[in-house]
């Protein structure tokens, strides 16, 4: 029931108050559960930037429709998925996985083998369409996590994803940006959606029961 409320007290928040910034170790609370989000054979094809820096925030603003929040929010996350499937970031995924267990398993080797024999194999847009969808899954468990912890934000695709990948530099490390995450607090003042109802479809409308 507590998260449940948490979730009812959060919304796309449009105005943030840019005196307010969320302490570190909430910031870091909810970047953990992104990076705890489930992933497609746990090979986490995403990466998630911190930008605190002004400047680099008023590049991105201006590519991003002039959206306020992401200046005036505390953190901007940038969510970064994979520009593609390769062996060897596959078989760091599973040679991660074996250090972390301390163990090899005969049916873990025969699945790597079984993505490398196909995933490196498809065209690049097929696999970044793949790592992100990936990204939103972390995408969605950092949004749960912030309402979680009280702090406002709001998912962004509305940003020119080749112009922010530029800023950022992301093209030379293999990533291409897709959501961005501001993190911040409301200012409810010159918010017109803060206190208007959360609308949903009704259960019966949104649930279908296959018994």
């Amino acid at each position: 029931m507590e998260l449940l409320d948490k979730l009812q007290w959060r919304y796309a928040t449009k105005k943030m108050d840019p005196s307010r910034k969320v302490p570190r170790e909430k910031v870091d609370r909810i970047i953990e559960a992104a990076r705890l989000a489930p992933t497609s054979s746990g090979l986490q094809p995403f990466e998630i930037f911190v930008v605190t820096n002004p400047a680099i925030r008023e590049e991105i603003k201006a590519v991003a429709w002039n959206q306020g929040q992401v200046v005036d929010s505390s953190h901007l996350l940038v969510f970064a998925a994979w520009d593609n499937y390769t062996a060897e970031r596959i078989n760091h995924m599973f040679d991660l996985t074996n250090e972390v267990r301390g163990f090899r398993n005969e049916g873990w080797e025969a699945y790597r083998q079984q993505l490398l024999s196909s995933y490196p194999q498809r065209d690049a847009e097929t696999n970044f369409s793949h790592t992100a969808r990936q990204a939103f899954l972390g995408l969605g468990a950092a949004i749960i996590a912030a309402a979680f912890e009280e702090v406002d934000c709001v998912p962004l695709e509305g940003f020119d994803p080749p112009s922010v990948d530029k800023i950022l530099n992301l093209r030379e490390k293999g990533l291409r940006s897709v959501a961005m995450l501001p993190l911040g607090y409301r200012q409810e003042e010159g918010d017109w959606l803060v206190n208007l109802p959360k609308v949903r479809r009704p259960l019966d409308q949104f649930v279908t029961e296959v018994a």
